[in-house]
């Protein structure tokens, strides 16, 4: 199960994730965010992403396709991101705080022990407007953990900020496992609007070193800058050079900083950050290529920020611990037999199901139909003629387990012709778009199996 390519460096390709952080600002999303994704999201080449957003409005919209989300902003990153492959592997929000990780649709059976946290910091911990939420995941074996925090504002809050970083990493804690806190992981990205601001320069100082592109001489008096050389939590954390301009604050609808009484100072507050554990197993390299912000967003104070990383692993994890054998094609239904081998290390559960995904499914409970894979010694599933895709394209067969909570295991592309002896086609929704009165149930352990 282990690819090491101890031999051949340049054997494994690397992992390229993608991340994006953005302060909404309460606001209602645009209409396209395609290009917030980077030039390249309709290639393929980049692996994950990762979207953390801060400020996300709590009103519930009654416009929402899919009822599994409650916020404009998940169903906006799912309808631009599913044409192009990526599934949603994990979402936690926390009131106005986002996350979502998404990756493209062959790694799902690669991406196990998914977990998500989060910690309350506003109004001492009573309150979620504040705090950090996270994802973590083992990606091809080697433990990840991706953290979107937002840290209180003001520059006079600076030491708030480092106990509530502190605070929001003690008490995140993971089940199982070597990596139990965010910093046992092999990788750390922290992001998000971090709020450390640009100390001793006057407002018109700041605005000149802006119009002159003077930017390294603001970096030397950037909170954050300044309080890696003093504070011992922020030890390994590392940042690409910010080469672009502050990300806040600005006239909402406008390229201009503050014009309002307040006047506020342009600052960076929205970061992305990442950390290598220094002992222990291999750990991956990495390369941060392109850090950016994203000017020609409007509708928040605050523009977005993006990341390109590249990760080598040492070694790969790259066995399923479900591999299936399908026809490639349906055409009757005697075609709609999965035969599935099961790793030995795998343990199953009656819960476990096989479902029928469109290709481009948003996420694991978007299937066309399920199945429950029972009886510790099955080998195969079969569909019933009712649960065939009625639609003639290509759909893909999936593992899911119910102690995993993810998908383990995948099959190859099969193309669903009209089955014969079907009745006329009902036209059928996918899941993704059902209104909330015909949610489907989906696979919920009840009461037995």
């Amino acid at each position: 199960a282990l690819n090491s390519n101890a031999a051949s460096p340049l054997f494994l390709s690397p992992e390229r994730v993608y991340i994006v952080t953005w302060n909404v600002g309460s606001a209602v999303p645009p209409d396209d965010i395609t290009s917030l994704f980077g030039p390249n999201v309709s290639d393929g080449s980049v692996d994950m992403f990762i979207i953390g957003l801060q400020e996300v409005n709590s009103m519930i919209n009654k416009r929402l396709k899919d009822v599994l989300f409650s916020d404009q902003w998940s169903e906006l990153c799912m309808d631009t991101l599913s044409p192009f492959g990526y599934v949603l592997v994990a979402s936690q929000r926390m009131q106005g705080v986002l996350l979502l990780v998404f990756s493209k649709f062959c790694h799902l059976p690669f991406l196990r022990g998914v977990q998500t946290e989060s910690t309350r910091t506003g109004l001492g911990g009573y309150w979620g407007n504040k705090g950090g939420v996270s994802a973590r995941m083992t990606v091809f074996g080697h433990p990840v953990c991706f953290l979107n925090c937002h840290l209180p504002a003001h520059m006079r809050n600076l030491e708030q900020r480092m106990e509530d970083f502190e605070s929001i990493l003690q008490q995140q804690q993971f089940d199982g496992g070597t990596a139990t806190g965010v910093l046992d992981h092999d990788v750390v990205f922290w992001f998000g609007d971090l709020n450390f601001r640009i100390e001793d320069y006057d407002i018109h100082v700041v605005k000149c070193a802006i119009d002159s592109n003077k930017l390294p001489l603001l970096w030397e008096r950037d909170q954050l800058n300044m309080a890696k050389n003093t504070e011992s939590i922020l030890e390994g954390f590392n940042e690409a050079p910010l080469k672009f301009p502050p990300t806040y604050k600005f006239d909402v609808g406008t390229h201009t900083y503050d014009t309002s009484t307040k006047k506020r100072k342009p600052a960076w507050t929205d970061r992305i950050l990442w950390r290598l554990r220094r002992t222990g197993s291999p750990v991956p390299t990495h390369n941060a290529h392109v850090y950016r912000s994203h000017m020609g967003y409007t509708i928040s104070d605050h523009k977005p920020v993006s990341a390109l990383f590249s990760l080598h692993f040492p070694f790969k994890v790259n066995t399923p611990l479900v591999e299936l054998q399908v026809n490639k094609e349906w055409s009757k239904v005697s075609d709609a037999t999965v035969r599935f081998t099961v790793a030995a290390t795998y343990q199953r559960s009656s819960w476990d199901w096989v479902a029928i995904y469109k290709v481009g499914f948003r996420h694991h409970k978007d299937y066309q139909a399920y199945i429950w894979a029972k009886g510790e010694h099955a080998t195969q599933v079969t569909f019933t003629e009712e649960d065939l895709p009625r639609d003639d394209c290509e759909y893909i067969l999936g593992y899911y387990s119910n102690n995993m909570t993810s998908i383990v295991g995948l099959s190859s592309p099969i193309q669903v012709r009209k089955v014969r002896g079907q009745s006329a086609p009902q036209p059928r929704c996918p899941h993704s778009v059902l209104q909330p009165s015909s949610l489907p149930a989906g696979p919920q352990p009840v009461s037995s199996p």
